[in-house]
C-alpha cells in the first residue's frame, strides 16, 4: 500500500471516527497547525457536510451508527471477528473508471469510499443534488440510486490538493458486491460478475476517433462495460424494475444529472457438469450466507430489492444493481466548455453527441432504453 493511499485512508477514517456530532473536528487546529497543514501532500483534515442529514438517512436505511463507525475501526473489526485477516480498514482498490477517482472499499467489505477530485462534480452534488437525492431516497426506498451514506470534504487548502495529489471531497456509499468472496475460493458454489453500464451507442473520441488507434488499450478499457447477454425476469419483476428506473431517471433529468451508470451484479451457480444436477439459487441464499446479510449495511427485504438481490426467473441467477456516478451536470461551465468543443469537432466528423455533452431528457431516453434491452421476460 503506497504512502499517499495510507494517508489519505487514515484521513477518512480520523474524521469519520473522531468528528463531533455536528460535524466539526474532535480538536480545534492551533494558528501554527494551520500554516503546517497547507504544506501536507496527502493528509487533509475532513468534515462531513450536513450530517445531520445523513444521519437522518442512514436511520431511514436502519444502518445502525455504532455499526456504521464499526466499519471504520480496525479493532472493532477485529473484535467481531477474531479470524478475520483484515489488515487495514480502508483497502484500496484498483482503478474503477475513467474519472481519475480513487477508491477504497471498508475493510468488512460493508461500504466503498470514492473520491470525487474534480471541483464541478462535488459542487454540483453538494448545491444542486444532495436535497433532491435525499427527499427522493428517504419517500422512495425501493430506489435504485446508489445509498450514500456520507460526504466529506475538506476543511482547508493545501498543496496537496492544488496538485492534484489528495482529493478533496470524498463519497461513502452501501457496496452493492458486498458478500463478494475477496479471495477465490475453491469450494465456492456461485460465481460473482459485474457491469457497469452506460448507452455505448454515443460519441467516444478513445473508441470512435481512427478506430480507437489513437487510444492506448488501457485507456479503452475504462469506458463502460458491454453486457452481452440478457437478465432473465418475470413480467411482474421487470415492470417493477422499469418503473423504477423511470422514477430514478426522472430526477437525475429534473436534476441535469447526465452520463450516470448502472451497476449490474450477477450471482450464478458456479460451472457444474452437464451432468450434475443444478439446484437454483435463491436470493435469500448464497454460499451459505443469508442476503443480505444480517450485518450492516443491509437489512432484511421484504421483499427482495434490486439492491440485495432479485432472483431470477428460472432460479438460477440473483441480480443486484444500482444507479451510479450522478455527478456530471449539463449546467455547470466545464460541460458547457466540452459541449463547444464536440460541437466544433462534429462540423468536421459528425460523430453526435459525447455521453457527458447530451442533454439530460436524451440521456435517460437512450439510458432507458438500454436497461430495456437487457431484460428477457420469462414465465
Amino acid at each position: 500500500m503506497a504512502r499517499r493511499d495510507i494517508l489519505v485512508a487514515r484521513s477518512i477514517v480520523y474524521a469519520i471516527l473522531t468528528n463531533q456530532e455536528d460535524g466539526k473536528p474532535a480538536r480545534k487546529a492551533s494558528c501554527l497547525k494551520r500554516v503546517v497543514r497547507f504544506f501536507y501532500l496527502y493528509w487533509l483534515t475532513f468534515r462531513p457536510v450536513r450530517p445531520d442529514l445523513f444521519k437522518a438517512l442512514r436511520g431511514v436505511w436502519q444502518i445502525d451508527e455504532d455499526d456504521y463507525k464499526d466499519s471504520f475501526d480496525i479493532k472493532k473489526q477485529k473484535l467481531k471477528n477474531k479470524k478475520t485477516k483484515i489488515k487495514r480498514v480502508l483497502v484500496p482498490m484498483s482503478d474503477m473508471g475513467y474519472s481519475g477517482s480513487t477508491f477504497f472499499r471498508t475493510g468488512d467489505n460493508c461500504f466503498l469510499v470514492k473520491s470525487i477530485p474534480r471541483h464541478f462534480e462535488h459542487d454540483f452534488f453538494k448545491n444542486d443534488m444532495l436535497l433532491p437525492y435525499a427527499d427522493h431516497v428517504r419517500n422512495n426506498r425501493s430506489s435504485l440510486l446508489v445509498r450514500i451514506t456520507d460526504f466529506l470534504e475538506s476543511t482547508h487548502q493545501s498543496v496537496g490538493v492544488m496538485l492534484g495529489l489528495a482529493p478533496s471531497h470524498h463519497i461513502i456509499m452501501e457496496n452493492v458486491l458486498y458478500g463478494k468472496p475477496q479471495e477465490a475460493q475453491e469450494n465456492s458454489k456461485t460465481k460473482w460478475e459485474s457491469w457497469d453500464l452506460k448507452p455505448t451507442s454515443y460519441f467516444f473520441p478513445e473508441r470512435d476517433i481512427a478506430g480507437g488507434a489513437l487510444a492506448s488499450e488501457a485507456t479503452k478499457s475504462k469506458l463502460a462495460d458491454e453486457f452481452h447477454d440478457k437478465i432473465q425476469l418475470s413480467d411482474a419483476q421487470a415492470t417493477q424494475f422499469k418503473r423504477q428506473l423511470e422514477s430514478d431517471t426522472l430526477l437525475l433529468a429534473n436534476c441535469n444529472a447526465v452520463d450516470y451508470s448502472l451497476f449490474l451484479v450477477r450471482i450464478s451457480s458456479a460451472d457444474t457438469p452437464e451432468d450434475e444436477p443444478q439446484s437454483p439459487l435463491q436470493p435469500g441464499q448464497i454460499d451459505g450466507e443469508s442476503v443480505p446479510p444480517a450485518q450492516p449495511p443491509f437489512s432484511p427485504p421484504n421483499p427482495p430489492s434490486w439492491r440485495t438481490g432479485v432472483a431470477s426467473s428460472n432460479g438460477k441467477e440473483v441480480y443486484r444493481a444500482a444507479i451510479l456516478d450522478f455527478f456530471w451536470a449539463k449546467h455547470t461551465i466545464h460541460a458547457k466548455v466540452m459541449t463547444g468543443l464536440i460541437r466544433g469537432y462534429n462540423l468536421i466528423d459528425d460523430r453526435g453527441p459525447m455521453s457527458i455533452t447530451a442533454e439530460s431528457k436524451e440521456y435517460r431516453d437512450r439510458f432507458l432504453n438500454m436497461c430495456g434491452e437487457l431484460i428477457e421476460i420469462q414465465e
